[in-house]
């Protein structure tokens, strides 16, 4: 089996959201031989303690991450802007203790002054928190996947030169395949702005749920968090069922092309190295 481990999953904690279940999870990633394992839940670090300790119970190495929410002025704004989502996403990672204490303070301001719909973080805090801590770009709802998708080249180029500048070689662009068309748009212009910046792309697959025939159940969860019926077609829905644990051979098929894709999530997986003191 290729190297590969995942670095975006969103476990149980992952409110009404993720499906992944700890002991079923790390059965799967020693059954795909994969050393280590990320936990980042949305906006929240809920299961961070429970996810070290049974992580390595099972010989996995535990990653604790967030996919944070960001603002895109002030964490402190409570209004809708035309134009402007409530929050993007970015992807954080624990490389040590100081990035671990980094995000439950980021967290936690997120929660205790940036709610507003969701926990959200803002530039601020994060230019003042981001110390040992690796960013991920997110999904298409991260905020350089975004500003791709807008076909606005000035604000993908003013973003990344944030990003980039705040986190120099602990950046990295996140490709994902999921069927999602507006994801292949992100991924071959991320491609190549990963070679004009010089900044490495890394294979995720935003893990929601476990395995491919559990999408429905899934979807069933989405709809007691959005109080819809399966009837209801508006309703919050994932449109396609590509959102699972998959293995390192199907993200390598996926990423044929970019094998180095693969390979940085083990060179990531090698930069974190949280110890939680659970004695005190």
């Amino acid at each position: 089996m290729p190297d590969f481990v995942h670095l975006h999953l969103h476990t149980q904690y992952s409110l009404l959201d993720g499906a992944i279940r700890f002991d079923r999870l790390f059965k799967a990633a020693n059954d795909y031989r994969m050393p280590a394992c990320a936990i980042t839940d949305h906006g929240n670090m809920f299961g961070a303690a429970q996810f070290y300790l049974e992580a390595g119970l099972s010989n996995i190495k535990p990653i604790i991450g967030c996919e944070a929410y960001i603002a895109p002025r002030s964490r402190h704004d409570q209004k809708r802007v035309k134009g402007e989502d409530i929050a993007y996403h970015v992807v954080l990672l624990a490389m040590n203790t100081t990035g671990y204490q980094n995000l439950l303070k980021l967290i936690s301001l997120a929660h205790l002054e940036g709610f507003y719909y969701q926990p959200r973080i803002d530039r601020e805090i994060l230019t003042e928190y981001n110390e040992g801590l690796i960013c991920l770009t997110a999904c298409i709802k991260g905020e350089i996947p975004n500003s791709i998708l807008k076909g606005d080249d000035a604000l993908v180029r003013r973003n990344i030169d944030y990003y980039l500048g705040l986190f120099g070689d602990r950046l990295f662009f996140e490709l994902q395949d999921n069927g999602l068309e507006e994801q292949k748009v992100v991924n071959e212009r991320l491609i190549e702005l990963s070679s004009y910046y010089n900044v490495p792309i890394v294979a995720t697959n935003d893990c929601h749920y476990l395995r491919r025939e559990e999408a429905k159940a899934h979807e069933l969860l989405l709809c007691i968090q959005t109080g819809k019926t399966v009837n209801d077609k508006d309703r919050l829905s994932f449109s396609t069922d590509q959102f699972y644990f998959k293995s390192p051979d199907e993200i390598a098929l996926a990423f044929s092309r970019y094998p180095e894709a693969l390979s940085n999530t083990m060179r990531i997986a090698e930069m974190c190295n949280v110890t939680i003191d659970m004695k005190t």
